[in-house]
């Protein structure tokens, strides 16, 4: 069996409240070793937290501010979420309380840009954070990339490095952001849609060492499972997908992004 790592899942959200054990024991059973969570705010930080705890040495947490949940309290938030990641740093009797990563951070300037500046002062000083506590970054990008890579290029000799989330992009994307050296893209079932040019993308300028894989579930299912809710157990029908793209095998794939995802968030 192939073994891989789902660096992004919401596994806390209430979308898994019936079935949770289940969905973590499809995902053991499909052959994922580790699920990662991402926050996305101060309320989330506690249901990630309680859900890691849950499946202590499977399931590790990453605390942040989302941008989409940047409002006018955003600075409260912050304050809050901050809270959550130096009790965590600090209590050494609970591993399943430690963040391995600031996230889910980043800018979303796709439905709206009332809080566009306050969105790049959010990011910014978790970008802050992550060069502080040394933990990477898992980044949330939607029309908003110019002014992204702006604040990072800002910090960018001091990042540890982190994750571009949910790349969908074009090459001059992609290249523009394997710019960072520590960082990786993201990706999931957006790889298996008939529209995406990911297939073509990704082997054009990616490296295989430059990818991690994803779920974002309960968002995002992959061909043949769209419409459905996702979960880690789908991550095969990626890993089949990028073997296909990049003209190696399933196990390849798995090995690959398997190192690069511990050397990220375990190194």
């Amino acid at each position: 069996m192939t073994h891989f790592v789902d660096t992004h899942c919401h596994l806390d959200g209430e979308e898994f409240q019936a079935d949770r054990d289940a969905v973590v024991e499809r995902a053991r059973q499909a052959g994922c070793t580790k699920i990662l969570l991402p926050a996305i705010d101060q309320k989330s930080c506690q249901t990630v937290l309680d859900t890691c705890r849950q499946y202590s040495g499977y399931c590790y947490p990453m605390l942040g501010l989302h941008p989409e949940e940047v409002r006018s309290d955003w600075q409260q938030q912050l304050s809050s979420i901050r809270e959550y990641i130096d009790r965590g740093l600090a209590d050494h009797l609970s591993p399943a309380s430690r963040p391995i990563a600031i996230g889910e951070v980043g800018l979303d300037f796709y439905w709206s840009r009332e809080f566009e500046q306050e969105q790049q002062e959010a990011f910014e000083q978790q970008v802050e954070w992550s060069v502080e506590t040394r933990l990477p970054l898992m980044i949330h990008c939607r029309k908003a990339q110019n002014e992204l890579v702006s604040i990072l290029k800002r910090h960018a000799s001091q990042l540890p490095g982190g994750v571009f989330h949910c790349f969908t992009g074009n090459e001059q994307e992609a290249r523009q952001l394997l710019e960072f050296p520590q960082f990786v893209l993201g990706i999931g079932g957006v790889l298996t849609f008939k529209k995406s040019h990911l297939p073509e993308v990704l082997p054009a300028c990616v490296p295989l060492h430059r990818i991690v894989l994803e779920t974002d579930a309960p968002y995002m299912s992959p061909v043949p499972l769209r419409g459905q809710r996702n979960e880690s157990a789908f991550i095969p029908h990626v890993i089949a997908r990028l073997a296909e793209a990049y003209g190696v095998s399933e196990e390849e794939i798995c090995r690959q992004t398997t190192l690069t995802a511990d050397r990220i968030f375990f190194g």
